[in-house]
């Protein structure tokens, strides 16, 4: 039986970056995937700030393309932030992953490709764990540690004995879709986000651009499941999608190429009560509700989430801790009031606000800079936007003003 000091169940940013972390230090690291490509679950938006690259030594290569540009649009208002250098980048997920799974193999660790999680038990003061590989062939291999970051799923540590009540679930789809080069460049540089009831209830729409020389943008939909406090939408995600490319995009096919059609679901504990170890099993990543539930952004949590873990899995493995209860600690000390004001602002927005309520939003929001909103969105500096409340009043008197100079006139 093949004995590993660290084994980790699922190769996404999380997996994938706690093993590298780890491999660096000691190849004794397996990461098991259970497809057999990382182009077959290629399910992440996957933009970012710039600044995600250079934190986590991640190359150009792994980029589908950067953007400098930020646009939310409503059902009735739209506004453009744009900075006159590079914001951020959209992710090439697949890439993302790829590499990052190299690096461990380059470290020496190993990286087993289309094997499945089937369970893990003790036997003779030993972690056995149990995988399948794809065409049922069963392997048994021991692990000092043993990492779960199978996402919502939990499948090492488990959540059967949580209640459905505990978490709060959002479901995505994204198509890729290959367009024509004067409708691509409306879009090469720019995130835009949709909000309102229009363009998707419970939840909000997205249009990414990526690889610029293949003219592909990411289109996608994402809502939460639970009911809204005006409206009882019957349509599907997949409805919402075929809205924004019909009516915003204005394409049909044979107008645009589908690359691909992918979907999630996310699992987040309120209040973040995951279950972040048992014994010598750790949960990274959104095993423990590693993601921001107002706008779904996970990817450079998962990593930054993995290097939490990696100290402590570190540790662990040269004696110095008996548990990982400091890993929890960390966790919940690091996320908990930004994670939880985060939800509570998304349960608002989502599940509560009037279309008109959301219009004003964005209409206040024009009195922001392309800074600041960079930090409400990808910092979540919410203060931001209680310090610019007189921005906006100074504009609209500005607008009262005019308005009645001009009705004087007339």
């Amino acid at each position: 039986m093949k004995t590993f000091d660290t084994v980790v169940i699922g190769a996404g940013p999380a997996g994938a970056g706690c093993a590298r972390i780890l491999a660096k230090s000691n190849p004794r690291v397996l990461l098991v995937e259970q497809h057999e490509s990382f182009q077959k679950n290629d399910f992440s938006s996957a933009a970012t700030p710039l600044e995600t690259l250079e934190k986590f030594q991640l190359p150009e290569a792994v980029v589908g393309t950067f953007w400098q540009k930020l646009e939310i649009v409503s059902t009735n208002k739209a506004h453009t932030w744009e900075s006159q250098t590079q914001l951020g980048a959209v992710l090439n997920f697949a890439k993302l992953r790829e590499f990052l799974a190299n690096q461990v193999k380059d470290c020496g660790g190993e990286v087993w490709l289309g094997c499945r999680y089937q369970k893990h038990f003790q036997e003779g003061g030993k972690t056995i764990v149990e995988l399948r590989k794809k065409g049922g062939e069963k392997i048994a291999i021991s692990a000092k540690v043993l990492v779960d970051a199978t996402g919502p799923a939990r499948a090492v540590l488990g959540v059967s004995h949580r209640n459905k009540s505990d978490f709060l679930t959002a479901s995505g789809i994204e198509y890729l879709i290959e367009v024509p080069p004067e409708i691509y460049q409306q879009y090469a540089n720019k995130l835009v986000f949709f909000l309102g009831h229009k363009w998707m209830p419970k939840g909000y729409s997205w249009i990414f651009p990526m690889e610029p020389e293949l003219n592909r943008l990411k289109v996608g939909s994402a809502r939460y499941h639970l009911e809204h406090q005006h409206i009882n939408p019957k349509e599907s995600i997949r409805w919402y999608l075929e809205l924004l490319l019909k009516d915003y995009l204005k394409l049909s096919q044979p107008q645009y190429k589908s690359i691909d059609l992918h979907g999630s679901t996310v699992k987040y504990s309120v209040g973040l009560k995951d279950v972040y170890y048992r014994d010598n099993v750790i949960a990274i990543g959104d095993a423990v509700s590693t993601i921001n539930m107002l706008g779904g952004e996970g990817i450079r949590h998962g990593m930054e989430n993995a290097a939490i873990a990696s100290k402590y899995i570190e540790q662990y493995l040269n004696n110095s801790l008996s548990n990982f209860q400091g890993y929890q600690r960390e966790m919940r000390r690091r996320y908990g009031l930004k994670w939880n004001f985060s939800e509570q602002m998304g349960r608002k927005r989502y599940m509560q606000d009037s279309d008109v309520f959301i219009d004003k939003g964005v209409a206040y929001l024009q009195s922001l800079t392309v800074e600041e909103m960079m930090d409400i969105l990808f910092e979540y500096k919410f203060q931001r936007l209680y310090k610019s409340f007189g921005k906006y009043l100074k504009r609209k008197l500005g607008f009262m003003v005019r308005d009645l100079r001009r009705s004087r006139k007339l």
